[in-house]
């Protein structure tokens, strides 16, 4: 190895923890997703769906909308609550205006 070459000694020297967290900032930015607008047709199909679930006992898997990214959440549909805009699927609590798709199973 000659003296010009010196691999990751060179790069780990000037990586301090401040460049670390800004570089991680830097990352979630880039990977920020916007809540997607659905159409009254497809809230309309979704509404049906989790409305059958609820009333069948069925298992559901829900994509929701969880700042600045999608997440999925599976489970038994426990409740619908309308006045607040709030579902619980298992313990889990997830505003209705944030749901983007349901599948049942």
């Amino acid at each position: 190895m000659s003296m010009n070459d010196r691999g990751t000694k060179k790069w780990t020297a000037m990586m301090l923890p401040e460049h670390i967290e800004l570089l991680k900032k830097m990352w979630e930015e880039t990977d920020y997703k916007e809540k997607p607008i659905l159409d009254e047709q497809q809230i309309a199909e979704m509404e049906l769906k989790l409305q059958c679930a609820l009333h069948n006992n069925l298992t559901v898997e829900i994509k929701y909308y969880d700042k600045p990214h999608y997440s999925v959440a599976r489970g038994k549909l426990l409740m619908i609550n309308a006045g607040t805009g709030i579902l619980r699927l298992g313990e889990k609590e997830i505003d209705l205006e944030n749901v983007l798709d349901v599948y049942i199973d």
